[in-house]
Order: C-alpha cells, then sequence, then structure tokens
C-alpha cells in the first residue's frame, strides 16, 4: 500500500512564501515523474509543476519563474517552493506520482489528500 501525505500549506499574504512537501510511504520500488496540482474552488485540478526522476522539471504557465519544484529521492519526499504569491494561486495542492510498488510490477499514479493554500490581498 503506498501513502502521499502533503504538508506546508496554510495562509499567507499576497506576496509571501510557503513550502509545500510530499512524502510517500509503502511500498515503493521506484518513484518516476512526481506531480503538484491545484484545484481552486468551482474549477478544475490543473498541472502546477512535475518532475522527472532524471530532474527534469516543467511548469504550468502561470507559475513559470515563482515556483520551484523539487525531489530528494533518499526520502521519497518532493517539494514546491512558492515564491511571489497571488490570491489567484488560492486552491487545494495535491501531490502525484507514478510509483512503481515492485520490479515486475507496472507504475500506478497515486494522489495525495491535498493541503489547502490560501493567498489573502
Amino acid at each position: 500500500q503506498v501513502q502521499l501525505v502533503e504538508s506546508g500549506g496554510g495562509l499567507v499574504q499576497s506576496g509571501g512564501s510557503l513550502r509545500l512537501s510530499c512524502a510517500a510511504s509503502g511500498t515503493i520500488f521506484t518513484i518516476n515523474t512526481m506531480a503538484w496540482y491545484r484545484q481552486a474552488p468551482g474549477k478544475q485540478r490543473d498541472l502546477v509543476a512535475s518532475i522527472t526522476n532524471s530532474g527534469s522539471a516543467n511548469y504550468g504557465e502561470s507559475v513559470e519563474g515563482r515556483f520551484t519544484i523539487s525531489r530528494d529521492n533518499a526520502k521519497n519526499t518532493w517539494y514546491l517552493q512558492m515564491n511571489s504569491l497571488k490570491p489567484e494561486d488560492t486552491a487545494v495542492y495535491y501531490c502525484n506520482a507514478n510509483i512503481r510498488t515492485h520490479v515486475l510490477r507496472n507504475q500506478r499514479n497515486y494522489w495525495g489528500q491535498g493541503t489547502q493554500v490560501t493567498v489573502s490581498s
């Protein structure tokens, strides 16, 4: 069984910073792509950033230059450093990963439970 647990959300003023963490636990062979998504009320869930196991990162257009995704493979953990936050960044942030639990098994996609980020103006 694999679990993803996010931490680091909260309330911050516009222009401030937050750092989200996602820790994967359970039976893990490898974690391939790690990612962060977000969903604001009444909107679809969108990709914020992703990072491959070779360290190649990809960002959504609205966060490019402000957010940084990183990973610590030894800890099965990845992070989202969010700087210059804006009220429109307010959303529930979800971590996501493609994980293989055994060398003979295909990867599956897993989601965290979500953490609220609120940016006040």
